[in-house]
């Protein structure tokens, strides 16, 4: 019963951190940069929604309206700091550093808005959980199962399908040659931005629904969105949704052997392990 719970555990878990490893992917795969600010965009949408539903909102047009606020929010910082960056042919050092200036600015925006205390969704009362094949499971945790499946099945179509979606696969695989092909670099960049933070805030609003809200709570997000995307290959879409559950599955029932205490190291010894015997991830192939 107890590795069953794990897993459950692990897999709602990896639900989460494919959102947030997908957005990693996208803008890693076009810029080649990590965007920490990334993290910031988690946080913008579970605060956009506490304020939506604090106004009386019911919590499905709190998750759209925090969802698209969060897209709109990451175009702008690709607008506001990344695209003058990229004119003046700024190396991904800068770009790093200009990310991570974000999050830091996001996050005191955040306590000087909102207060350092934490903040809590409440959709209802407490109810009791229900068995799952010997595990424990919500009706909160059956929701935010049901929509990561349903957005990463979305995204998948998205890519795909649409023409957007097949240029940003082009532009990720060889910016040169998609320009030579007439895609526009720059829109297909506005468009993964816009994506990739909306499945950020959208992360963001499940984790509020289930659990507290605070500051500093987009910090782990960006270790364990950066490490799925290791682990699965960062550029890889695909890849990146993967190692979202298998770092969700190991890191859950690593606490079986642990104390729970240790769950947010055993991603670290994850990222560090693929870092230094197989750097390209799983689905990720090798660059000279």
């Amino acid at each position: 019963m107890v590795l069953e719970q794990l897993l459950l555990n692990g897999i709602i878990a990896g639900g989460i951190y494919a959102l947030i490893a997908i957005g990693f992917s996208l803008t890693y795969g076009l810029l080649r940069f990590l965007n920490l600010a990334h993290g910031s965009l988690y946080v913008i949408g579970a605060y956009l929604a506490f304020v939506f539903f604090s106004l009386g909102m019911h919590i499905v047009g709190a998750f759209v309206l925090a969802v698209l606020g969060g897209a709109l929010a990451g175009v702008a910082m690709n607008k506001a700091v990344y695209k003058p960056l990229r004119s003046h042919k700024s190396n991904s050092l800068v770009m790093l550093l200009a990310s991570l200036g974000i999050f830091i600015f996001v996050e005191n925006f955040i306590i000087a808005a909102f207060g350092a205390e934490v903040k809590t969704i409440r959709l209802g009362p407490v109810v009791q959980g229900m068995d799952f094949f010997g595990a424990i499971i919500t009706q909160t945790q059956v929701v935010i199962i049901a929509v990561s499946l349903l957005t990463l099945l979305l995204v998948e179509l998205f890519l795909l399908k649409t023409k957007a979606g097949k240029a940003m696969r082009a532009a990720a695989d060889n910016k040169d040659v998609a320009q030579v092909i007439g895609i526009n670099i720059e829109r297909v960049t506005t468009y993964a931005f816009a994506l990739g933070s909306a499945l950020a805030a959208s992360a963001g609003v499940l984790i509020a629904i289930e659990q507290n809200l605070e500051p500093t709570m987009g910090f782990m997000v960006i270790i364990k969105g950066f490490t799925a995307g290791v682990v699965g290959g960062l550029g890889s879409v695909r890849g990146a949704v993967a190692g979202a559950f298998i770092l969700g599955i190991v890191e859950n029932v690593g606490i079986w052997f642990l104390p729970s205490g240790y769950k947010d190291a055993i991603a670290f010894v994850v990222l560090i392990t693929f870092l230094l015997f197989r750097p390209q991830g799983l689905f990720g192939r090798k660059e000279a």
